[in-house]
């Protein structure tokens, strides 16, 4: 494995009873790629990503990330410092201030004391400050996190990962709960502070227009087989067209 891959996925499969989720994928991830995962729905993109942050284990193949067995990585202090993850739900918790949701991120490197602490008085509280600066809430600190709107929301899930650092994000359908321009919004934050950060994004999501726009490579995926797998500047609209069975581009999956 070279030095400067991240990720590499070897010959990994998924089976659901009779249905085949991922068949036999293999590609390579390098450090401070900008992926974005496209196919229709049931293509196995959530899956693939569920199984990159060890939700779920493959029937076969191997995981490499950073040169080791996913698998083996069982220290949960280790694993959030590799793999972070960030979906459409939010995971957060409404009840909670912002600042407690935010301070999530350092969860698996508090022990049980500190992090009951933390709840009652919030511990590494700059930390967290500063995280909610760099993503446009530095006024919502305090405030009870289910009252903010969806975008808002999305942007304490992005400022929990600079707390937690990890060195890959995942990221499963992470707008699509979203208007179209709180959604540009959160995508032009996720990917400018991964490049800040040297992070690596796996993101899957349904629009071609956005993954176009805000990544570099495509990973196409149909039937849970890997399409293509290009740079966004290779990738025609006649490939689209296969991927997604339409005799004539259709708009709708494009925005």
């Amino acid at each position: 494995m070279s030095k400067n891959n991240i990720i590499e996925v070897n010959q990994i499969s998924k089976h659901y009873e009779r249905k085949i989720a991922l068949s036999s994928l293999s590609f390579v991830v390098e450090k401070g790629e900008m992926v974005a995962l496209i196919g229709p729905s049931g293509a196995g993109k959530t899956t693939l990503l569920n199984t990159l942050a060890a939700i779920i284990e493959p029937d076969s193949g191997e995981i490499l990330i950073d040169g080791l067995d996913l698998r083996k990585i069982t220290n949960q202090k280790t694993r959030a410092r590799k793999i972070g993850i960030i979906r459409q739900q939010f995971d957060l918790v409404g009840q909670l201030a912002v600042i407690h949701n935010v301070l999530a991120g350092r969860l698996s490197e508090w022990g049980f004391v500190k992090s009951f602490i933390s709840l009652l008085f919030p511990q590494d509280k700059q930390t967290a400050i500063s995280a909610l600066e760099r993503v446009g809430l530095p006024d919502k600190t305090y405030e009870r996190t289910s009252k903010l709107s969806g975008g808002e929301q999305q942007r304490v899930a992005l400022a929990r990962l600079l707390v937690q650092r990890p060195e890959i994000i995942l990221a499963d359908e992470p707008v699509a709960s979203l208007d179209p321009a709180r959604a540009e919004d959160i995508l032009e934050t996720l990917t400018r502070l991964a490049r800040e950060e040297g992070q690596t994004v796996i993101a899957s999501l349904h629009s071609v227009e956005y993954a176009k726009r805000y990544f570099t490579r495509l990973i196409a995926l149909k039937n849970g087989e890997i399409l293509f797998d290009l740079p966004v500047e290779k990738v025609t609209d006649e490939l689209l067209k296969e991927l997604y069975q339409l005799k004539e581009l259709d708009q709708n999956a494009l925005v």
